[in-house]
């Protein structure tokens, strides 16, 4: 019985045996299985990070895409406002000197009939202009009497009149225009010390 036993407990062994290396194999093939899985993972992870970054960065792109349309949108629209409420600046500039000359002549006094005829007419036709460019916001800058103010003013000559305050406009040389809120031509002056 004893070698029945000791045939058993080979048999056994042997069995135990084949079992212990069929359990390593069998551990070593999930090892590896595990080691491929996590490099699979691994890869698929930068993958995925990768894909991330560039989803972000398209976002990004995007994001700065849509800001500067809507600030070209706004800068247009800006500058349709401003072509719109300054569209007569031009015409008004080019009427400046008519309007100089005009009123030169309607200051000039005469004792003739037809002279003073001559002025009247001037004078409508100078009242029609203006109302015309009052009516597009041209209006002239006040000076005589005002402080001088360098946006609306250019000094061109002093003077010394201890009757008048200091910076306080004496003479107006050439009456100055704006139109709206722009200066179109400053007022040329003459200031007191």
């Amino acid at each position: 019985m004893s070698e029945q036993k000791n045939k058993k407990e080979k048999v056994a062994q042997e069995i135990e045996k084949e079992a212990a290396e069929e359990l390593n194999v069998v551990e070593e093939e999930m090892e590896a299985h595990n080691e491929q899985v996590e490099v699979e993972l691994t890869e698929n992870e930068k993958r995925l990070l990768e894909l991330e970054e560039k989803l972000a960065a398209s976002e990004d792109r995007y994001l700065r895409l849509q800001a500067d349309f809507e600030n070209v949108k706004k800068r247009n629209v800006a500058e349709r406002v401003a072509t719109q409420k300054y569209r007569s600046q031009t015409i008004a500039e080019e009427l400046l000197p008519a309007l100089d000359g005009f009123q030169k002549a309607l200051d000039t006094q005469s004792d003739s009939e037809q002279m003073e005829a001559l002025l009247t007419g001037m004078k409508m036709v100078y009242g029609q202009i203006m109302t015309a460019l009052e009516k597009e916001g041209v209006e002239a800058i006040p000076a005589l009497g005002e402080q001088f103010d360098p946006n609306f003013h250019q000094a061109v000559m002093q003077d010394s009149d201890d009757s008048k305050e200091s910076n306080e406009i004496t003479m107006e040389l050439q009456k100055g225009y704006k139109l709206k809120d722009r200066v179109i031509r400053p007022s040329m002056v003459k200031v007191n010390q």
